[in-house]
Formats: C-alpha cells, sequence, structure tokens
C-alpha cells in the first residue's frame, strides 16, 4: 500500500477516536465536578445533538458518489431508495443499511 493512503488511514483513524473520545472524557470531567460541588447532574444540550448532527454529516456525504458519472448517480439513486423501502417496511436499522449497500453493489457491478 503506498504511504499516503496509510497516512490518510491513520488520520482518518485517530480522527474518529479523537471524535468519540474527547466528547466522553469531557463529560467524565463534567459530571465529576457537578458532583464535587454535589449539584444536580445535567448532560449539555450541544452534547446531546453531536451524535445526530454526525449521522446527519455523513449521511449527507454518502448521498454524494465518489465519482460524478451517471451510472455513479443512478447506483446511488437505487441504493438510497431501497434503503428508504426496506426502512419503511422493517423501521430498524441493520436491515435497510443492508438492502441499500447490496443495491447499490449490484448496480454498479452491472454497469
Amino acid at each position: 500500500m503506498p504511504n499516503d493512503l496509510w497516512i490518510a488511514l491513520i488520520i482518518s483513524a485517530v480522527g474518529t477516536l479523537l471524535m468519540r473520545l474527547l466528547p466522553l472524557i469531557w463529560m467524565q470531567r463534567h459530571l465529576a465536578r457537578r458532583k464535587s460541588q454535589e449539584a444536580a447532574a445535567e448532560m449539555p444540550t450541544w452534547l446531546s445533538v453531536f451524535g445526530p448532527l454526525m449521522i446527519a454529516a455523513m449521511f449527507g456525504v454518502s448521498l454524494v458518489p465518489s465519482s460524478m458519472t451517471p451510472e455513479a448517480w443512478i447506483a446511488t439513486a437505487i441504493g438510497s431508495l431501497s434503503t428508504l423501502t426496506v426502512w419503511w417496511f422493517k423501521r430498524s436499522l441493520g436491515w435497510p443499511v443492508f438492502a441499500g449497500v447490496v443495491a447499490y453493489g449490484f448496480v454498479t457491478l452491472a454497469s
């Protein structure tokens, strides 16, 4: 594997770790400080919004294909539609994601 790919992989891994670790450490310190002051422990509003915002950002990035060819746009659209269709019937997380990935893969391999 080329060195630049390894560097990108390591930077992505460290970034992912920090996105999860920093709020956890901050919240632990915040709760410990509130406990020592004998105040009611309350989660800050921004921390409860952080998770859904990250999911929305990843969803937005997933809707733009890596190559701007018509085939990639069609595969993305079919994968998204199959994900939404399976979600409509199952109302779960695992099966819709599986169906979307499979549909995207089939369309990509067929083109």
